[in-house]
């Protein structure tokens, strides 16, 4: 987001933790309040009127927080109704990034109560790893994205696949990354919540590639490597990958650092071809 967007989502963001979320202190409410949340991002991107009328900035605030109001009051709670009223009351640039405010309002809500950096640590690596395992399970990843499969359906192999392996939260984005991906495929889903979430704890996220498994030591001098490089917390989503043969690639946001074996040859071959 930028410009008008992105100031409208420091003051919602501002107004969540402080009206909402400060008051909420076990993992069930906060996730209650995402699920919530998630629903009515489902709502408005399938309303594309609706979407439309929210995001335009002739309309008055007051009339898109009491028509969202009129439309949940009896569906969701209201802390719900209030951190809709908030998003939609705010300037936005486009309905998308109304829709996207709310989506990681929904996400916020439902990380609330892992305060600790360890918790945070362990969602985004279930994350992560459950997005590789789709990526390479090519049966799995079509049972959970086939067109035209209940949502039930998909609800009940994911809690078979995750229940008392991963957090509550964990099952919560996957799920929401499987049923409403916004048109995303689902591993871009995935990572965006992974994204988000690292964003919230102020940190950026480094998916790390090498042929061998690296060391717990090795993983804790490539992250203060990479901390002082970036001047913040970067979280290390590691991967064996051994095609790559030797060496490491590593990609910080849009920023690829290819430091492999594979790499450099590939990097031989077009020279020599050019």
């Amino acid at each position: 987001m930028r410009g008008t967007s992105r100031t409208s989502l420091v003051e919602v963001t501002r107004r969540l933790d402080e009206n909402v979320l400060a008051s909420v202190s076990t993992t069930g409410s906060g996730i209650a309040l995402g699920q919530e949340l998630f629903q009515v991002v489902g709502l408005i991107t399938a309303e594309h009127s609706l979407r439309r009328w929210l995001a335009d900035p002739a309309n008055p605030a007051e009339a898109k927080s009491g028509l969202t109001g009129r439309l949940l009051e009896t569906k969701v709670s209201p802390s719900a109704v209030l951190v809709v009223g908030d998003v939609v009351s705010a300037r936005w640039s486009s309905g998308r990034d109304l829709v996207d405010a709310l989506e990681r309002m929904a996400v916020y809500a439902t990380v609330a109560s892992l305060r600790s950096a360890a918790a945070l640590d362990r969602l985004e690596d279930e994350l992560f790893r459950f997005e590789r395992i789709v990526s390479s399970q090519p049966r799995l990843r079509d049972a959970l994205t086939r067109e035209g499969v209940a949502p039930e359906h998909k609800t009940s192999l994911l809690e078979e696949l995750l229940s008392g392996k991963a957090d509550p939260a964990t099952m919560v984005l996957v799920g929401e990354a499987v049923n409403r991906p916004r048109g995303r495929n689902l591993e871009r889903a995935l990572e965006n919540y992974g994204r988000i979430v690292a964003e919230r704890a102020k940190r950026y996220v480094a998916v790390v590639r090498s042929a061998v498994p690296l060391s717990e030591d090795q993983q804790s001098r490539l992250g203060a490597a990479l901390t002082r490089a970036y001047g913040r917390d970067i979280h290390l989503n590691t991967e064996v990958a051994p095609e790559i043969v030797g060496g490491l690639s590593i990609q910080v946001g849009d920023e690829v650092i290819d430091g492999t074996i594979a790499g450099r040859i590939a990097e031989a071959q077009r020279r020599l071809a050019g």
